[in-house]
């Protein structure tokens, strides 16, 4: 097989496989598709209002894999000696399993937002960015209880990781790429948050809590 054409078919099958939803895989075996409940999307959010934290733990664990599983393979095969190199391809397979999650081939192309695909990806590529990744979202998240709000946000933090730590050019596009990505899955959340009706997650805002707590 040609080098290009090896290129062509490994990111095909990193799309394929992010177009297996988690949430629609599992909520079949249990005769539920979520997009029917609550927001309407196929993301982990969703999966947790609609049929509780166990379901929606298999969910992330799912689409956490499969990021995984469509970035190593990419690594692990792609052709060496190129123009592209290893590493772009892991983080282009990276981001085509994400294009997957959200467009799912499988599932009429309505998917969820790609968070946790993208996690997936990161952590075979940039393992060391997941803490910083996840202490943000958790602070957003226990301080406002916005869950789109604190993934955003969490985004954001890429690019400027990647200026920071003087990333080559494959993890930098791909950090911009990401956090504007996220910010676009995200932009109904973001609106109806700027309109003052955006579900909010109270039991999770522990910070407000502590804080007001304290005042008293």
């Amino acid at each position: 097989m040609s080098p290009h054409l090896l290129t062509a078919s490994l990111l095909l099958f990193a799309y394929l496989l992010g177009s297996v939803s988690g949430s629609l895989v599992l909520g079949r075996l249990r005769g539920v598709d979520i997009r029917q409940h609550g927001s309407g999307n196929a993301g982990g959010t969703n999966a947790f209002r609609t049929l509780g934290w166990k379901f929606a733990l298999g969910v992330a664990l799912f689409d956490i894999g499969k990021g995984v599983l469509a970035t190593w393979i990419a690594l692990r095969y792609a052709p060496v000696g190129q123009a592209l190199s290893v590493t772009a391809h892991g983080y282009l397979a990276a981001t085509a399993a994400v294009l997957g999650h959200v467009w799912p081939l499988w599932h009429g192309f309505r998917g969820g937002k790609g968070a946790a695909t993208a996690v997936g990806g990161l952590l075979v590529l940039w393992p060391w960015s997941i803490p910083v990744l996840l202490l943000a979202w958790l602070l957003v998240l226990t301080s406002t209880g916005y869950v789109g709000l604190a993934t955003v946000a969490a985004g954001a933090c890429l690019p400027l990781l990647a200026w920071w730590s003087d990333a080559e050019a494959p993890r930098m596009w791909f950090a911009i790429g990401i956090a504007l990505y996220l910010a676009f899955t995200h932009r109904s959340n973001l609106q109806r948050l700027w309109n003052g009706n955006e579900s909010r997650f109270e039991r999770a805002r522990l910070l407000h809590k502590l804080y007001r707590g304290q005042g008293r």
